[in-house]
């Protein structure tokens, strides 16, 4: 059974993310469908709207982040695929334009490595209209090359790209933020769950 000390880990690193950007929804606005286990969220999450529209979509295992965790926008546009691995990013990484284009897709924004956390590989963005934007490669979490374009195709510097390799990698956070706001801010009720207990919460 988990212990006291773990569960009050978990709570510290939810009111953390909770704290870095302000929610945009209310409780009462949400349902919340997911499970507890040891008095911790564990299994299928999903957070949809009153009338049903799906926002999010993940899993806990035991309160930590596990698989894929999916947003939509209100109007059930896709906007990121976050995939995990015991609380901790790991694999490709994508996000998508909130607007979809004229075809009705939704454009990519970013794809982006990591591993155990961190960036490792190729993280690659695009301008909205489809265009390169950038393609930056990383090494546990350090630059190691850096390309850019404007949004007319024409290169940016070495040091240009660097610069802005390194503004994307703070704003990126800062919207991860955001995104896990809704999460953190939207947990089945599962004080005093015993084990395999299913809570729902609205």
């Amino acid at each position: 059974m988990v212990g006291r000390a773990a569960a009050l880990t978990i709570r510290a690193l939810l009111l953390a993310v909770l704290a870095a950007s302000p929610a945009t929804t209310s409780a009462q606005e949400m349902q919340v469908r997911a499970a507890c286990r040891d008095g911790l969220p564990h299994g299928a999450y999903e957070l949809r709207e009153a009338g049903g529209q799906l926002r999010v979509a993940g899993a806990f295992n035991r309160g930590k982040r596990a698989g894929s965790f999916i947003f939509w926008t209100t109007d059930g546009t896709r906007v990121a695929h976050i995939p995990f691995d015991d609380d901790r990013q790991s694999g490709t990484l994508s996000l998508w334009y909130a607007k979809p284009s004229k075809g009705g897709d939704s454009r990519s924004k970013l794809q982006a490595e990591y591993a155990a956390g961190k960036r490792n590989g190729i993280s690659r963005s695009w301008h909205p209209n489809g265009r390169a934007r950038t393609e930056f490669v990383y090494a546990n979490d350090a630059l190691v090359e850096a390309r850019a374009w404007h949004l007319d195709g024409k290169a940016l510097t070495d040091r240009a790209a660097r610069a802005l390799a390194t503004r994307d990698s703070v704003e990126d956070e800062k919207y991860y933020a955001s995104l896990f706001t809704l999460v953190a801010s939207h947990l089945p009720s599962c004080a005093g769950t015993p084990p395999a207990a299913t809570g729902t919460a609205s």
